[in-house]
C-alpha cells in the first residue's frame, strides 16, 4: 500500500493546501475525482476510458453538486449521504479530504481510499473504490469510524452518492411480488424524487430489486447507447434514491434503508456500508449486463466457474407427501432422463410434530421416520443406485410455534417487546433472531449436522418464507432495538461464512418464497437462486428477462413443470416449457410418473442437448434482442461463447393470433467474419426448418437475421398455440 501525496499539486502561498486527481480506471471506463485538502472530494467524470491527454484537459462540471459523499448539516436543503448525531447532540457534520491511499490488487485491479475527516469532531470516513479492471466494474463503499469518547448516532449512512448529468435519462428497475418477480419497469427520470426501497427485513427482492440501470441517451436500447448500471450488494433492507432538483444533475444514492435503523456507533467502532458495484457501457443495457455477469461469475457467485447440475426438485411433484418409495421413484425417473441430481423438498422432518403441512416442525431438523423409515441413509443409497447426486431442503432461519425448537427456545424468535409475536405462514411461522450468536450457532449447526452425518449430500435448498413482521429483538438491548435489521443480516452473513469455510464444495440454492433473495449480498455464499415459485413458462420469460439484467444464467434456476401450471393454471406445450427453462440453469419441478412416455422422451432429448450447450448458456455473453415488454408478440435473446465460435439463440412467441406479423430478429455478438452452421434443438416439427444445416456469415445473421416459422408443425393431433425455437450456431 502506498500513500499518494499528490498527482497534481497546487501550492497556494505558504499554505499546505493540496489537490489531487484520483483516476480510477478499468479496461474500458474511467472515473475521476478531484480531491483537495480540507474539502469534499468532487466527482468530475464517469464514462468511457480517457486518454492521458484527455485527463489533463478535463472540463470541470458546472451547475451541480459534485460532492462524492455529501454530509448533512451545513447545506440542509441538499440531499445527504451521511447524517450523524454527535455525542453532544450536534447534528451537523463536515467532511474534508485528508489523504488518499492506493492499494494494488491482483492483476490490474486497484483499490483507492479517500480519507475524510471532520475538522471539529474525531469522526472519520473512508471513501473506498475498487476497480475490477477486466470486467469494467467499480465497487464503492464507505467505512465510518467514531473517534469520539461516547457513541454517535448514524441516521443516514448511504454506501455511495453519484451525480448523473441531466438530459434524456431513463431508469430501468425491477418490481414485482411473489410469483411475479423481477418485472422490468422503464421510465424517464423527472423532477422530484424517485425512491426504490425494501423493508421486508429478511428478504429484499420481491417488491423491487436493489439494482438499477440508467440509460443516458433516451429509453434504454439493448446493444447500443450509454448506460450506467448500479447494484447494491446487500441482503437486507435497502434504499435507492434519485434526487432531481433545479441543478443540472440527478443525484443517485444507494445503501442500507435507514428507516427505523439508526445506528449507535460506539467509541472506536467502524461501520462499513455494503458495496455498490457500478458499470458503464456504450453497448447498451446488454453491455452492462455482460459486465455484471462476468464480474459476478468471477468474483461474487459461489462456484461461478463450475457448471451446474440438471436436477429434479420434488416440491411441485409431491409437495408434503414425502415417502421413501416415492423419492426412489422420482430419482429413478430423473436419472433415466439424463438428470444429475435429485432434491427432496419440504416435508421430510419432524419427530414430536411431524411436518405434514406448513404449520409445524420448522427447527426440528430430524427425519420423520414414519415417512422415511430408512432415513437419509436410504435416500443416499438410492441416489447412488441410480447414479445421481442427492440434495435436501431446509429453512434454518425459521421456526413454528408448534415445534420442539420453539418449546425449548421461545427467546430466540424476533418479537416486539411486551407484545405477542406476529405469526406467518400456516398461522404459526416465526423468524429466528439472527442477531443472537446462539441462533447463529444453531443455524450453522443445521447445515453442519446434516453434512457431518451425511457427507454425500451434494446440494442444499435454503428457504426463507417469512418477513420480519414485528420489530423487536429479545437479544439486543432496548437502546439498540433499532439495530435489528442490520444485525440480522450481519448474523446471517457470519453464519454463511462459517458454513462456506467448512463446506466450500457444497452447492447451496438461495430460495426465499421464490425469488426473494436474488441479490449480490447473499450470492457469495450461494450458487444460485430460485427465480420464482411461479414456474409458468410464459410468465417466466418476463421474470427471467428482468433478472438477466444483473444476474447470469448460471445463477438462475429455471424448471420444467407440469400443466396446467400450479400457480396460474395455464396450459403450455412441453416443448415451450423446455425451451424457456433451457435459457437458464435447467431443472425439473414435476412428478415424472404423471408424464407421458412422449413427454419423457422430449425431456430426455432436451437434457442431452442442454448438456451440449450448457457451457455457452452458463458462461457465455448475453445479448438480449427483442424484449417481451415491447409487446411485439415475440421475445428473443442469445448467448455467445468467449471465442464467438458457438452461440445459442432463443426465440419464443408470447402471443398467438391468426395472420399475425412478427419482426424478423437480428442477432448480435457474433464474429462478422465467421460462418455459422445452424442446428435446431428440441425439434418437434415433422420437417426441419429451411435453415437447418445451412451456414450463414456472422455479418448476415447480425445485419439481417433469420426468418422463424411462426408455428411449430408436429403431426396434427399434437399441434398447439405455443411456438418456440432454440438454435445452436456453430462456427465452421
Amino acid at each position: 500500500m502506498k500513500k499518494i501525496l499528490f498527482l497534481v499539486s497546487l501550492l497556494i502561498s505558504a499554505s499546505t493546501t493540496w489537490a489531487e486527481q484520483v483516476v480510477i480506471q478499468t479496461k474500458n471506463t474511467t472515473m475521476v475525482l478531484d480531491v483537495e485538502g480540507d474539502k469534499q472530494p468532487q466527482y468530475v467524470y464517469y464514462g468511457t476510458r480517457l486518454s492521458d491527454y484527455d485527463l489533463q484537459n478535463l472540463q470541470k462540471p458546472r451547475s451541480g453538486r459534485m460532492d462524492a459523499y455529501p454530509a448533512y448539516g451545513m447545506n440542509c436543503p441538499a440531499e445527504a449521504a451521511i447524517a450523524i448525531r454527535h455525542a453532544d447532540g450536534n447534528m451537523s457534520t463536515v467532511l474534508g479530504s485528508d489523504y488518499v491511499d492506493e492499494i494494488e490488487g491482483k492483476g490490474n485491479n486497484r483499490e483507492y481510499r479517500i480519507h475524510l475527516v471532520d475538522p471539529v469532531y474525531p469522526v472519520t470516513v473512508d471513501l473506498c473504490y475498487r476497480a475490477v479492471y477486466d470486467e469494467d466494474i467499480i465497487e464503492t463503499w464507505t467505512e465510518i469510524k467514531n473517534g469520539e469518547k461516547k457513541p454517535v448516532t448514524l441516521t443516514q449512512f448511504a454506501s455511495c452518492s453519484l451525480p448523473i448529468r441531466r438530459g434524456n435519462v431513463w431508469l430501468s428497475h425491477f418490481s414485482g411480488s411473489w410469483g411475479n418477480e423481477s418485472n422490468l419497469t422503464e421510465e424517464p427520470i423527472l423532477a422530484g424524487q424517485k425512491v426504490i426501497k425494501n423493508k421486508d427485513g429478511a428478504r429484499n427482492s420481491h417488491t423491487d430489486h436493489a439494482e438499477v440501470m440508467f440509460s443516458l441517451d433516451g429509453k434504454g436500447r439493448e446493444n447500443s447507447g450509454d448506460v450506467i448500471g448500479a447494484a447494491l450488494c446487500y441482503s437486507g433492507n435497502y434504499q435507492l434514491k434519485v434526487e432531481t432538483d433545479d441543478t443540472e444533475y440527478h443525484y443517485f444514492f444507494a445503501g442500507i434503508n435507514p428507516d427505523n435503523s439508526e445506528y449507535h456507533l460506539k467509541k472506536g467502532e467502524t461501520f462499513a456500508t455494503p458495496k455498490v458495484a457500478f458499470s458503464f457501457s456504450k453497448c447498451g443495457l446488454s453491455g452492462v449486463s455482460r459486465n455484471f455477469h462476468k464480474w459476478g461469475r468471477k468474483y461474487m457467485l459461489a462456484h461461478g466457474n463450475k457448471e451446474r447440475k440438471i436436477l429434479l426438485n420434488s416440491w411441485e411433484g409431491v409437495y408434503f407427501d414425502i415417502n421413501q418409495q416415492g423419492m426412489d421413484q422420482m430419482m429413478g425417473d430423473i436419472a433415466s432422463m439424463g438428470g444429475e441430481l435429485f432434491v427432496m423438498d419440504d416435508g421430510w422432518f419432524g419427530d414430536k410434530y411431524p411436518r405434514k403441512t406448513d404449520n409445524c416442525a420448522l427447527g426440528d431438523w430430524v427425519v420423520d421416520k414414519t415417512k422415511l423409515p430408512e432415513g437419509i441413509e436410504g435416500l443416499l443409497r438410492d441416489a447412488k443406485k441410480h447414479g445421481i447426486k442427492f440434495g435436501i431442503w431446509i429453512e434454518p432461519e425459521m421456526t413454528n410455534s408448534v415445534s420442539e425448537l420453539y418449546d425449548a427456545h421461545p427467546d430466540w424468535i424476533i418479537k416486539a417487546p411486551k407484545r405477542d409475536a406476529v405469526k406467518g405462514r400456516g398461522g404459526t411461522q416465526l423468524i429466528l433472531d439472527m442477531s443472537n450468536p446462539k441462533v447463529q450457532d444453531f443455524v450453522f449447526s443445521v447445515v453442519d449436522n446434516l453434512m457431518t452425518k451425511y457427507p454425500e449430500i451434494d446440494y442444499i435448498k435454503w428457504d426463507a418464507n417469512m418477513s420480519i413482521m414485528n420489530h423487536g429483538s429479545q437479544y439486543l438491548t432496548m437502546n439498540d432495538q433499532s439495530h435489528l435489521y442490520i444485525e440480522y443480516h450481519r448474523g446471517l452473513e457470519k453464519t454463511c461464512q462459517r458454513i462456506r469455510a467448512k463446506y466450500p464444495d457444497l452447492t447451496i440454492q438461495a430460495c426465499a418464497s421464490g425469488g426473494g433473495r436474488a441479490n449480490w449480498g447473499v450470492l457469495p455464499y450461494f450458487d444460485e437462486f430460485w427465480e420464482s415459485d411461479n414456474t409458468d413458462a410464459l410468465q417466466r420469460i418476463y421474470m427471467q428477462w428482468g433478472t438477466s439484467y444483473f444476474f447470469p444464467a448460471i445463477a438462475m434456476a429455471c424448471h420444467i413443470s407440469a400443466t396446467p401450471n400450479h400457480t396460474v393454471f395455464r396450459t403450455t406445450a412441453m416443448k415451450y416449457r423446455i425451451d424457456v427453462a433451457m435459457s437458464g440453469r435447467l431443472g425439473m419441478e414435476i412428478q415424472p410418473k404423471n408424464m407421458t412416455d412422449e413427454e419423457k422422451a422430449l425431456c430426455r432429448n432436451a437434457i442431452a442437448e442442454y448438456k451440449q450447450i450448457r457451457p455457452i448458456v452458463q458462461f457465455g455473453d448475453i445479448y438480449r434482442l427483442v424484449s417481451p415488454y415491447d409487446k411485439k408478440g415475440v421475445a428473443s435473446l442469445m448467448y455467445v461463447d468467449e471465442q464467438k465460435s458457438k452461440s445459442v439463440f432463443f426465440w419464443w412467441k408470447t402471443e398467438s393470433f391468426q395472420n399475425e406479423h412478427l419482426p424478423r430478429v437480428k442477432m448480435a455478438g457474433l464474429d462478422a467474419n465467421k460462418n455459422y452452421k445452424v442446428h435446431e434443438l428440441n425439434r418437434i416439427d415433422l420437417k426441419p426448418m429451411d435453415v437447418e444445416g445451412k451456414t450463414f456469415s456472422g455479418a448476415y445473421l447480425m445485419n439481417h437475421g433469420l426468418e422463424m416459422p411462426y408455428r411449430n408443425e408436429p403431426e396434427w393431433s399434437k399441434k398447439s398455440d405455443w411456438s418456440s425455437r432454440v438454435l445452436l450456431l456453430d462456427a465452421e
